[in-house]
């Protein structure tokens, strides 16, 4: 049975802020750990990706190794569009074009021209081609794509580009980027999202956008950040009753420097009491919210794939590397 890191793409979106690259990044380490040559491409100017493996960045279109079988390469869309065109003008250098008005025109007037220029660079990385700083073909691109809507956008240039260029190697790369979409035995569409409502309604959105653009399924939801129940009802009681005995205890008024030391003591024990039954309420109330989303993607029959939240203040490599640890054993 074919997996999701056997096809040739795998494409990564959902809403903004909800760990795309992150989830990039491991799926591309999975891929990795199970002997597989993958590359992960970010769009736009930056190169985050080696900056977690403690490397320079990359210039864009130039592919950087991270670890073994592994590499990354960022795609600047404004920049492939410039040197197709120029590509298209023969001898007309990049600095004219690029500063002309009917570059400009161009870019702003033709609809789906970036996002399709993108797409033509990353269906050649599926083919091997297109790269500089890179030796061997890859087994697996993925696709750190935009949020959603800009990646239902990227993903629907063939047709909506297609609709102008109907002939000539334009329309050559068109109809090939469009059957990689379209292919469930190519490409592949993993959705990542945190548990919140406005996480989970724009999966649905992504889920709809797929069909009507490309007749596609989700092959499942990456929940980010999950956090464990650690309460049972019970157990969520017998809080409740410490902090109600700690605050009937209570005194009327807040002891003063000249109390005595018992009394100072139980003031401070039952403000902890307090600060702690209310901080497991909070958690507990937050992993019931999240896991009730959880519920409401597996309502709607998705492969749903949990990641549970990190603790600690900044992600490196070694969480990534367990989050892909993860994924290996689901994808």
């Amino acid at each position: 049975m074919q997996t999701v890191l056997d096809r040739r793409l795998l494409v990564i979106t959902g809403k903004g802020g909800v760990g795309k690259t992150t989830i990039a990044a491991a799926a591309g380490l999975a891929a990795a750990g199970s002997g597989r040559r993958a590359i992960v491409v970010e769009v736009g100017q930056e190169s985050r990706l080696p900056g977690l493996f403690g490397l320079a960045p990359a210039q864009p279109g130039v592919e950087r190794k991270l670890t073994e079988g592994l590499s990354s390469i960022s795609i600047d869309p404004d920049r492939a569009l410039l040197e197709w065109l120029q590509a298209l003008g023969g001898r007309v250098s990049g600095r004219v074009l690029a500063s002309s008005g009917t570059f400009q025109y161009f870019a702003a007037a033709a609809p789906g021209a970036k996002e399709l220029v993108t797409m033509v660079k990353i269906w050649q990385l599926t083919r091997g081609r297109g790269r500089r700083g890179g030796s061997r073909g890859h087994d697996l691109v993925v696709l750190d794509a935009p949020a959603t809507g800009h990646a239902l956008g990227m993903l629907s240039s063939p047709h909506t580009f297609g609709a102008i260029a109907r002939v000539g190697p334009i329309a050559a790369h068109t109809r090939q980027v469009q059957e990689l979409l379209e292919s469930p035995a190519q490409t592949a569409y993993l959705a990542v999202a945190l548990g919140t409502e406005m996480a989970v309604t724009e999966v649905l959105e992504l889920q709809a956008g797929l069909r009507r653009a490309l007749g596609r399924e989700l092959a499942g939801v990456v929940v980010n950040a999950l956090l464990p129940r650690r309460f049972t009802v019970d157990e969520l009681r017998r809080i409740d009753a410490l902090r109600a005995d700690a605050l009937a205890s209570a005194p009327a008024r807040a002891p003063t420097r000249t109390a005595g030391a018992d009394a100072l003591d139980a003031a401070r024990r039952q403000a902890v009491i307090d600060s702690a039954a209310r901080a497991a309420r909070a958690v507990h109330d937050r992993a019931r919210l999240q896991h009730n989303q959880l519920a409401r993607l597996r309502r709607q029959r998705f492969e749903v794939l949990p990641v549970p939240f990190v603790w600690s203040a900044q992600l490196d490599l070694a969480a990534v590397q367990a989050i892909a640890r993860r994924l290996q054993r689901k994808l």
